[in-house]
C-alpha cells in the first residue's frame, strides 16, 4: 500500500511539474512569437514587400510558429517524436477533410498574391460587398467600407468570382446622365455643359470629352457627359459637376423635368 501511494505521489509530482513546464513554455513561447513577428514586420526586407504579400506572410508565419510551439510542448510532456509526427500527419488529413473550404481559401490567397487582381489599399467591388482592402491573410481578405465597417471575405470566394478593382488604373471615365425638358434648346444645353466642363480643372482636357443628346425618353431628353479624371478625384468631380450644372441650368432657365400627376375632374357627375 505504501509503495502504491508512493508511486501515485511520484506520478502527481511528475504530472504537476510537466503542467508547470507546459504553462511556462506556452507563456514564454507566445511572448517570443509576438516579439519575433514584430521584428519581422520591422525588418527592412519585409517592409520592401508588397503589403498584400506581407500580410499573407505574417499570417502564415504565425501558424507555423504556433505549430512549432505545439510540437515543443508535446516533446516536453514526453510524447515520442515519431508519435508527434504521426499525430500531426493524422491531424493534417483529418483537418484537411474537415476544412476543405479552409484549404480552398489558402489556395485562393495564393492565387490572389500571384495574379494580383487587387492589392492592399485598392477599392474593390465583389458585386455583394465593396470597400478598401485592408489585409490579405491566409484564409480571409478584410475590407473596410466607406462608412468604416469591416468585412471579412473568404479568399476562395474572391479568387473564384468576378471582382471590380476601382483603383487599378490612375485615371477613370466619369459618366453623368441628365434629363432635360423637351422645351429646352439642345444647342444651349450642350454649350452650357461644355462651359462647365471647361472650368473644371480636374478634368483631363487632352482626353475625349463627350457631351451629346443620347436618348429621347417619354417625358425628357437624355444628355450624357463622359469625361476623364484621376481616379482619386472621381467622386469629388462628379458631385461638384452636379451642383454646378444645377446652378447654371437655373441661371439659363434650362428646366429639369420631374414627375407630375395631373388630376382631371369630370363635372358631369
Amino acid at each position: 500500500m505504501e509503495k502504491l501511494l508512493s508511486k501515485l505521489n511520484d506520478l502527481w509530482i511528475d504530472a504537476g511539474l510537466k503542467l508547470i513546464y507546459v504553462i511556462v513554455i506556452l507563456f514564454i513561447g507566445s511572448k517570443l512569437i509576438k516579439i519575433l513577428v514584430k521584428l519581422i514586420k520591422k525588418s527592412r526586407g519585409f517592409n520592401k514587400l508588397d503589403k498584400s504579400v506581407s500580410s499573407f506572410l505574417i499570417s502564415f508565419i504565425k501558424v507555423i510558429l504556433n505549430v512549432l510551439l505545439f510540437i515543443t510542448i508535446a516533446a516536453v510532456i514526453g510524447i515520442p517524436s515519431t508519435s508527434i509526427i504521426t499525430l500531426l500527419g493524422s491531424a493534417g488529413v483529418a483537418i484537411g477533410l474537415a476544412l476543405q473550404g479552409g484549404l480552398s481559401n489558402i489556395a485562393g490567397g495564393l492565387i490572389i498574391l500571384a495574379f494580383k487582381p487587387f492589392k492592399v489599399g485598392d477599392y474593390i467591388d465583389t458585386h455583394v460587398d465593396s470597400g478598401t482592402v485592408k489585409s490579405i491573410s491566409i484564409f480571409y481578405t478584410t475590407l473596410i467600407t466607406p462608412d468604416n465597417k469591416m468585412i471579412s471575405i473568404p479568399n476562395g470566394n474572391l479568387a473564384n468570382s468576378a471582382t471590380i478593382n476601382y483603383s487599378n488604373n490612375d485615371i477613370r471615365r466619369l459618366d453623368i446622365n441628365l434629363d432635360v425638358s423637351y422645351n429646352n434648346d439642345i444647342k444651349l444645353v450642350k454649350t452650357t455643359l461644355l462651359e462647365i466642363i471647361k472650368k473644371e480643372n480636374r478634368i483631363i482636357k487632352d482626353k475625349d470629352i463627350f457631351v451629346r443628346l443620347t436618348e429621347y425618353k417619354d417625358s425628357s431628353m437624355l444628355f450624357t457627359i463622359r469625361v476623364w479624371v484621376n481616379s482619386v478625384d472621381l467622386f469629388n468631380v462628379k458631385f461638384d459637376l452636379l451642383e454646378q450644372i444645377k446652378h447654371e441650368f437655373d441661371q439659363k432657365k434650362i428646366s429639369i423635368p420631374y414627375n407630375q400627376l395631373d388630376v382631371h375632374l369630370d363635372n358631369n357627375n
